[in-house]
């Protein structure tokens, strides 16, 4: 009993050999999910609809390359890729690298990551604190094929600003033949972006939005009075050649989409994104996460609890308004008919003097004499009495 448990305790790989010899089965994983991760978890991403987003955005300076590419970022959770942050990782992470070397275990990847960082010294030293381009374009093929850029995709800020430079970034790594062009370059299908976004204005409109850029802003960059309009001349002098960097794209047959600016008073580049979200799509990721879903649901109420608010006060007001106006034409009413009152009254007085004063002349002296009469001889009918001493006493008799 106890070599039957043991026996079932045994790390022994088994294999199924009638199914192997009588059955013509195709294996996806056949040497288990270890060996095959890679296949699985593109499988998964495929399914799933997890695919990387690569956009390149390229344009004139000043004409808003990185406000939009970071828009782009936040709205499809994608990384934002610029060469001069890419260059100051590098260098960050080659000084890290180099820190951790003891002195005895010494690996090979810590003696070429020295090297790489002094040749990368050695050449900004010699250019101002400028890099050559095969020094950039190192840097910048490590960071497109670094995990999150392969996972997530990326946004590619003002680079490649050439064609030589695109075909150096992009090329798959194949040798071609010296002094030859082929009609359609290689490339590696996973660095290439997806979406060109060529951002274009004129250079008036660009000359005008730097002038009026704060100090703040323009500080520690080229858009000062002086290098700008040599900025601007350069990128216009690489623009107008045939072997410009969208045409490296263009004959690669990768659409590229042209979008003008021209206005400043779009801010927020809503016009630009809404128009780059009907190109590109859908984000291909999970959607928010379960803090941002929270965070979003809070924003929500509290956008409907304000709405509620404002709709309360706005009806409290317009309550208010008209409480108020009927007031004042009540009080105009209420004005105006005792001014009618007024006039018909003074009306009527007018009408009535002649009258009154008829009574006054002619009936008034002898009625009130036989009143007092009446009064002191109390008789039995005193209207009998009253038209008794009328007739005895008219003053017309």
């Amino acid at each position: 009993m106890q070599t039957d448990i043991d026996a079932l305790f045994v790390n022994l790989r088994m294999e199924a050999v009638i199914l192997k010899e009588m059955l013509n089965v195709h294996w996806v994983s056949e040497f288990g999910i270890v060996e095959n991760i890679d296949h699985v978890v593109e499988e998964y991403k495929q399914t799933r609809g997890l695919l990387p987003i690569r956009i390149c955005i390229l344009g004139p300076p000043a004409v808003g390359k990185s406000t939009v590419a970071e828009k782009i970022c936040k709205h499809y959770k994608l990384h934002h890729i610029k060469v001069k942050d890419a260059i100051t990782e590098s260098i960050a992470h080659l000084e890290t690298l180099v820190q951790m070397e003891d002195g005895e275990n010494e690996s090979d990847e810590m003696g070429s990551a020295q090297e790489f960082l002094e040749a990368l010294k050695e050449n900004m030293d010699q250019n101002g604190g400028r890099l050559d381009d095969q020094f950039v374009i190192r840097i910048m093929r490590d960071k497109l094929n670094s995990t999150p850029c392969k996972n997530q995709g990326f946004v590619l800020d003002g680079f490649p600003k050439t064609y030589d430079q695109a075909k150096e970034l992009f090329n798959a790594d194949e040798d071609e033949p010296e002094g030859t062009r082929a009609k359609t370059p290689l490339f590696n299908k996973n660095m290439i972006p997806e979406y060109i976004l060529s951002l274009n204005a004129t250079d008036a409109f660009l000359k005008n939005r730097v002038l009026n850029l704060p100090e703040s802003a323009v500080d520690g960059t080229h858009y000062t009075q002086d290098q700008f309009p040599r900025h601007l001349t350069s990128f216009r002098e690489n623009n107008v050649e045939d072997e410009t960097v969208l045409n490296y794209f263009d004959e690669l047959e990768i659409h590229l989409e042209h979008i003008e600016i021209t206005s400043s008073d779009d801010l927020e580049y809503l016009v630009v994104m809404e128009k780059i979200i009907e190109v590109v799509g859908d984000a291909r990721n999970y959607g928010l996460t379960s803090d941002e879903l929270e965070a979003e649901e809070r924003r929500n109420a509290d956008e409907r609890l304000q709405q509620l608010a404002d709709e309360k006060a706005e009806l409290e007001r317009q309550e208010a308004v008209e409480a108020a106006n009927k007031a004042a034409r009540w009080e105009e009413w209420s004005k105006h008919m005792e001014e009618v009152q007024k006039v018909e009254q003074d009306f009527l007085e007018a009408q009535t003097a002649p009258l009154r004063n008829y009574l006054m002349k002619t009936v008034m002296p002898t009625l009130t004499q036989g009143l007092i009469e009446c009064c002191k001889s109390k008789p039995e009918d005193p209207v009998d009495f009253l038209a008794e001493y009328l007739f005895k006493n008219n003053p017309q008799v």
